[in-house]
C-alpha cells in the first residue's frame, strides 16, 4: 500500500514499515493473563469515549497539552547493523542491502520470555490468518518464550473496534496497537489511566536492557510520546520523508532534470508532446517545493503563522496554477478523477507524477513482473528558487503500540522483552522468523538464498507482529537491486535538508471545534489551481478562517509553543 497524500493529513492503511528481500511473498508477507483491576480506569475511559473534558465559560469542549517529551526522557539511540549493508543509512535513513546473508546473526541463544501469555490486539488491511493452531505463530510465541496470543481486527473498521475497547478498559488486551489515524478524541487525557508509563523502563539509557529496541531512532519514539512521558512503542517509518516526484527515467533517459521551480513548469511543458503529458495533479509535491509548511510556522517575533497564511502556500498555488493553464497535466486529473492515476503514469500517458516515496518498490515490483525495461526514479530534491531545500519532517512513526496498565512490573517487562525480540533487525534469525516463518514449513531457499513461500504460509502467516513493534526499515529486494540504490543513496542524501516544524513529535489533541477549519481551503486550493477561481479569493478565506476560529486555534498553540520555550 501506498504512502501517496499522507504528509498533509490524509492516513491511507499503512504499507510494511520494512522491505524485504523477495516479492514472491506478495501480500501473503507478510505468566497466564492478567486480569487485574486498574483503579479509576473506567472514569478515565469514559472520558476519553465520551469527550467530556474540561470546557471554557461557553461550554466549548477544549484541550490541552502539557508538552513535549524532553530529550533525557527519550529514550537513547544505539544503532545496530546485524550484518553490513551495501548502503549505510544516515542519521535514522533506511539502509540497503543487495543480497540475502549467507548466514543469519542469532539474537538470542535461548528464548528470552518467561513463560507468560498475553493477549495483542492489532489491525490488518487482508486476508486475517487463524490465529489458533497457527504452526507460525506457535514457532514465534516458542523462540520468544512469551506467548502472544492475537487478535486481528479488519483495519478498515479497526477505528470502531478500538473505540469499543477502550470504553471497557477492565476487558482490554493487554497489548493494543493504535494507528495514528484511530487515535480517538481526548486520548491524551487518558492515556495514563489506561496504559503503562514506559518511561522508567526505556527512557534513557534503561532501554539499553533491550537493544534492538535501542536500535529505532529517536523519532520514532517521539510519535509515541504523550504529556511529556513515553507511552508507545513505535512503528517506525523509513526516515521522515513523505512526497516527491517521480519520472519515467526509462522513457526520458537522458532527461536534464530541473533544479528550480521555473525549470520544473518548463520540464513539464517540454515533454507533454508525442502523446504524453508532463504530469498527474502534483499539488501535493508542490507544496513541499515550495517549503510550505505543515500546519504552522514561527515568523521573526514569535508567533505562529498559518500555512495558508504564508507566502510559500500562495506561490505554490501561483505555479499550480499555471502548471494546469499550460496543459501540462493529464486531463482526467484536471477534471478531478485521481483513481487511476498510477495507472496513468504507468502506462505511460505522462511522465512525472507526485506520491509518497513508498510507491517506488510498489511499482517496481508490480511492473517488471510483464515489463523487465519498466523504470521510474526519484528527482532529486530542490527548492522552488534554487535555493537549500526545506523538507519539514513527517511523523517518523504512524502506529504505535501500548500496554495495558496494570501496575505490575514483571508483564511490563515481559511484554517488553518480547518488543525487542520482534525487533530484531534484517539479518537476525528472529528477523527472518518472523518474517517468513519456519524453513522447510513456511518457505524455501531458492538458488540465491532468497526465502520462497510455501502453500502453509500463504494460510498462516500474514503481516501481525509489526503492528506491534518493528526493526528500523531495511531496503533489501534484492530482485530490484537498482532500487535499493537509487532509494536508499536518495533518502541519505536529503537527510540534510530536514528540518523540524513546531510541535514535531508531539501529539496534540486540538478543540474539536476546530477540526473542519482547514477544509474550505483544500476545496478553494482545487478551484484556483485549475482556474475556476482567482488566487485573491485566498485572502477572502483566510480572513474568514481568522474570524472562524483561526484566531483562537492559533491561541490554542501559540500557549503550547511559549509554554515549551519557558521550560
Amino acid at each position: 500500500m501506498s504512502l501517496s497524500g499522507r504528509r498533509l493529513g490524509t492516513s491511507p492503511p499503512p504499507r510494511r514499515a520494512k522491505e524485504t528481500s523477495m516479492s514472491t511473498l506478495g501480500t501473503r508477507r507478510t505468566a497466564v493473563r492478567r486480569t487485574l483491576a486498574i483503579v479509576g480506569a473506567v472514569s478515565a475511559a469514559a472520558l476519553v469515549m465520551s469527550g467530556c473534558g474540561s470546557a471554557d465559560d461557553n461550554g466549548t469542549t477544549v484541550a490541552s497539552s502539557d508538552g513535549a517529551i524532553d530529550d533525557a526522557s527519550l529514550p537513547a539511540y544505539v544503532p545496530i547493523d546485524a550484518i553490513e549493508p551495501d548502503f549505510p543509512g544516515v542519521d535514522g535513513s533506511p539502509s540497503g542491502y543487495l543480497t540475502v546473508p549467507d548466514e543469519l546473526v542469532q539474537g538470542f541463544d535461548t528464548p528470552p520470555g518467561s513463560g507468560g501469555t498475553y493477549t495483542a490486539m492489532t489491525p490488518l488491511w487482508g486476508t486475517i490468518p487463524p490465529t489458533s493452531g497457527n504452526s507460525y505463530f506457535d514457532a514465534v510465541n516458542e523462540a520468544m518464550g512469551t506467548t502472544i496470543n492475537f487478535q486481528i481486527s479488519d483495519g478498515n473498521t479497526y477505528g470502531d473496534k478500538l473505540a469499543a475497547v477502550l470504553a471497557s478498559p477492565k476487558d482490554m488486551p493487554d497489548w493494543i496497537s493504535i494507528p495514528s489515524w484511530n487515535v480517538p478524541p481526548r486520548f491524551g487525557t487518558g492515556v495514563d489511566k489506561l496504559f503503562e508509563d514506559l518511561t522508567p523502563y526505556l527512557g534513557g539509557d534503561a532501554i539499553k536492557d533491550y537493544p534492538y529496541l535501542a536500535n529505532i531512532p529517536t523519532d520514532a519514539w517521539r510519535a509515541c510520546s504523550w504529556n511529556g512521558k513515553l507511552y508507545g512503542i513505535p512503528q517506525p517509518g523509513e526516515g521522515n520523508l513523505g512526497n516527491w516526484y517521480f519520472y519515467r527515467d526509462d522513457l526520458l533517459p537522458d532527461a536534464e532534470l530541473p533544479t528550480n521551480a521555473d525549470e520544473m513548469l518548463q520540464f513539464l511543458k517540454d515533454n507533454t508532446k508525442d502523446g504524453h503529458y508532463g504530469s498527474e495533479d502534483p499539488w501535493t509535491v508542490a507544496q513541499i517545493m515550495f517549503g510550505v509548511p505543515d500546519k504552522w510556522t514561527v515568523g521573526d517575533d514569535g508567533q505562529l503563522i498559518n500555512k495558508f497564511e504564508t507566502d510559500e502556500y500562495r506561490e505554490a498555488l501561483e505555479w499550480t496554477a499555471e502548471l494546469f493553464a499550460s496543459g501540462a497535466v493529464h486531463p482526467d486529473a484536471v477534471a478531478g478523477e485521481t483513481a487511476s492515476a498510477k495507472q496513468r503514469f504507468e502506462s505511460g500517458q505522462d511522465v512525472v507524477m507526485g506520491d509518497g516515496v513508498g510507491y517506488y518498490s510498489e511499482a517496481l515490483t508490480r511492473m517488471r513482473a510483464t515489463d523487465p525495461d519498466f523504470s521510474i526514479s526519484l528527482m532529486p530534491v530542490f527548492a522552488a528558487d534554487g535555493g537549500t531545500p526545506v523538507l519539514y519532517k513527517t511523523p517518523a512513526a504512524g502506529i504505535c503500540s501500548y500496554i495495558k496498565k496494570t501496575g505490575d512490573e514483571d508483564q511490563t517487562k515481559e511484554i517488553l522483552t518480547a518488543a525487542n525480540f520482534m525487533a530484531a533487525p534484517y539479518g537476525t534469525a528472529e528477523n527472518r522468523l518472523i518474517t517468513y516463518g519456519v524453513e522447510g514449513e513456511h518457505y524455501e531457499l531458492d538458488d540465491n538464498g532468497v526465502p520462497v513461500a510455501t502453500a502453509l504460509a500463504q494460510n498462516e502467516i500474514q503481516a501481525s507482529y509489526i503492528f506491534l513493534v518493528s526493526p528500523p526499515a531495511a531496503i533489501a529486494k534484492t530482485e530490484l537491486p537498482d532500487y535499493v540504490e537509487k532509494y536508499t543513496t536518495w533518502m541519505a542524501d536529503n537527510v540534510e535538508y530536514l528540518t523540524e516544524p513546531p510541535f514535531f513529535g508531539q501529539n496534540i489533541t486540538e478543540p474539536s471545534q476546530y477540526a473542519a477549519l482547514g477544509q474550505p481551503f483544500e476545496d478553494l486550493a482545487s478551484d484556483i489551481i485549475r482556474g475556476r477561481k482567482s488566487i485573491d479569493a485566498l485572502d477572502a478565506a483566510i480572513e474568514t478562517w481568522r474570524t472562524s476560529g483561526g484566531e483562537e486555534l492559533r491561541a490554542f498553540y501559540q500557549d503550547i509553543l511559549d509554554g515549551q520555550e519557558q521550560g
